[in-house]
């Protein structure tokens, strides 16, 4: 679809936004220019809703407060003859985080109300290919190396190459560029579970860079987690002409059975292949019948630690086949330092080094994040002081308790899944009794016991395992505050 059959389409029409966030603004924005009459609902009031009074001023309606789906609610039902009653909706666009089968939204389906997403938007008006990238773990920082690589061939070859933008979880909303978007582009999209649940439009490229449990106090089940991202891979739509999965994930190498067109299907993989891109003596390499075709760098020439980058770096490198040159992914490799919150460098106090990985949400990223500090790097002995916990997201932290007593000195708990991380790592069968487990009922009380707890070339690591809602609005905002914690150490 085109922007003008979309404006054809959408002007005189009355539209909801369910959920006033970053993302929805600029899309509020694009319908009123469009020419619909727009309707705003969120629980939060209009101090908290960004650019509430010029949204108003361009002609935007809101129902804000804890009453919001009541008046969701009448508008669906709205429009009976000869009555006061709202205006009836002709579409909604629904914010990621608000499952689809709330009342309010069964019943706009029964009426034949369309629900649908500013994502979904995106995808339909977008011009350009899109590289959509999800997965449980590495999705931002795989999405930002793709882009990293695009934008480096750009660069140097301005006239052949495609300009690259970014956008989905990460970034700017896309939306509020689609006007500027022309075919000549390229997209990087960092894609969530929640975004692609019910999508039913998918990106020229589909990328799941792995899948262990997450999600799951918003999804059903974990099938209903795989099935949602799924959807990445044109399981709905005709419009995915590749899709890369990681060959080394058990239900990401039984994805590939799905896809409509098995050609279609490139695999990466830590492991030697016989086709897809991988690591042959030290070296990631494409291979097709057993044969390589292609090398790109060393691994020991990636900048960020950690086998888990090495996956992403995998990830990346097949994400960019043919459009770009080994050159450009090698310079990404030697210079990219990696996204904030991601095992990222605070500062050295005292022969203590302090480390912010507030984007490990789950026990399967924590893990990965601790076997960074491999013990050739530790001089061989547990060195880490682990500050975990927070908000519970209903999934197990059995691997977590084992990794914590093979790689931890001490942990330091907080949050609503310090009881369940203590008794994990005190029912694990690795536990010896001898991993110091302490407890903190805030943030700055856990980073000052982990520094009570250090020695001399120790390592203190915010790796909660947990989402931070119970305490923080946000992965972002909790990593923010240990820096601002540990900088006033």
């Amino acid at each position: 679809m085109t922007i003008p059959e979309f404006r054809a389409k959408i002007s005189g029409k009355t539209a909801a936004v369910l959920g006033v966030g970053v993302s929805n603004v600029p899309l509020i924005k694009f319908l009123l220019k469009c020419g619909a009459t727009v309707h705003g609902f969120d629980a939060r009031d209009k101090s908290e809703i960004a650019d509430h009074d010029e949204l108003v001023n361009l002609g935007a309606q809101f129902h804000l407060g804890e009453n919001y789906l009541e008046s969701l609610m009448r508008h669906i039902i709205g429009g009976t003859p000869g009555t006061a009653s709202p205006t009836r909706l002709d579409v909604i666009f629904k914010t990621p985080g608000i499952r689809p089968d709330i009342p309010e939204l069964l019943a706009a389906e029964e009426r034949n109300i369309e629900i649908t997403s500013e994502m979904e938007l995106f995808l339909k008006l977008c011009p350009a290919p899109i590289i959509g990238v999800t997965g449980s773990d590495g999705k931002t920082t795989t999405t930002t190396l793709i882009y990293e690589m695009l934008k480096t061939e750009y660069e140097r070859s301005p006239k052949t190459a495609k300009k690259p933008y970014i956008g989905g979880n990460i970034g700017t909303p896309l939306i509020a560029e689609i006007e500027n978007i022309t075919s000549n582009d390229i997209i990087a999209l960092e894609m969530s579970s929640f975004q692609l649940y019910t999508m039913q439009q998918s990106p020229d490229i589909g990328i799941i860079t792995n899948m262990t449990p997450n999600h799951l106090d918003w999804h059903t089940d974990m099938t209903e987690y795989i099935n949602a991202k799924k959807n990445i891979c044109g399981i709905n739509s005709n419009r995915t002409k590749t899709v890369i999965l990681n060959a080394d994930n058990d239900i990401t190498r039984e994805i590939a059975a799905d896809v409509r067109s098995k050609k279609n299907v490139t695999m990466f993989s830590k492991e030697l292949l016989t086709d897809g891109v991988c690591i042959e003596n030290g070296t990631i390499v494409r291979r097709d019948n057993g044969v390589t075709t292609e090398r790109f760098f060393n691994v020991s020439d990636i900048k960020l630690p950690g086998i888990h980058n090495v996956e992403n770096f995998l990830t990346a490198v097949t994400a960019t086949l043919g459009l770009v040159s080994s050159e450009s992914t090698l310079h990404v490799a030697r210079t990219f330092g990696g996204v904030p919150h991601r095992i990222e460098f605070i500062r050295e106090l005292d022969g203590v080094r302090y480390y912010n990985d507030s984007i490990a949400t789950t026990p399967a990223r924590a893990r990965a994040g601790l076997n960074s500090f491999t013990n050739a790097a530790t001089a061989g002995k547990n060195c880490l002081i682990v500050i975990a916990g927070g908000y519970d997201k209903n999934i197990p932290f059995d691997e977590f308790g084992e990794i914590l007593n093979a790689r931890a000195k001490a942990v330091v708990l907080l949050g609503a899944t310090a009881k369940a991380i203590e008794e994990a790592i005190k029912s694990a069968p690795n536990y010896t009794g001898e991993l110091t487990v302490t407890r903190a009922t805030t943030l700055e009380e856990a980073t000052v016991k982990a520094k009570a707890l250090t020695a001399l070339n120790d390592i203190v690591i915010l790796s909660p395992a947990c989402a931070s809602f119970d305490m923080f609005k946000n992965f972002e905002v909790r990593g923010n505050k240990f820096k601002e914690i540990v900088n006033n150490l």
